[in-house]
């Protein structure tokens, strides 16, 4: 039986060479959770994929309370800066789950870099 006639019988994706990128959620060395990466979804959205909450309150980049850090991967930042983040915040790898949206492969510490 192929690999992919056993992953349709176990209700898998078929099996194919393509590594598919993922969304990781740490704290300090520990993993928390992780997803598929899935284009267009929030690190927020991912987080509750994964099963890890990041806490929210505005939903918009203005308070903070989503703040997370990068550490590995792409989230890109608006240009300007959404009021709760600033220049040394982003230097630190800070980013907002709420509007954040990774490219590809991404690893975030729950803990801000403050």
């Amino acid at each position: 039986m192929s690999a992919n006639a056993v992953a349709a019988t176990l209700d898998l994706e078929p099996f194919n060479d393509e590594v598919r990128p993922v969304v990781r959620f740490l704290r300090g060395p520990h993993l928390l959770g992780q997803t598929p990466f899935v284009a267009g979804k929030t690190l927020v959205e991912h987080a509750l994929e994964a099963g890890v909450e990041i806490p929210t309150n505005c939903s918009s980049g203005t308070c903070g309370a989503c703040m997370v850090t990068l550490m590995l991967g792409d989230v890109p930042l608006s240009d300007p800066l959404p009021p709760g983040l600033d220049d040394f915040l982003v230097e630190e790898g800070a980013r907002l789950g709420c509007i954040g949206l990774p490219n590809g492969d991404v690893d975030i510490d729950m803990r801000p870099p403050l």
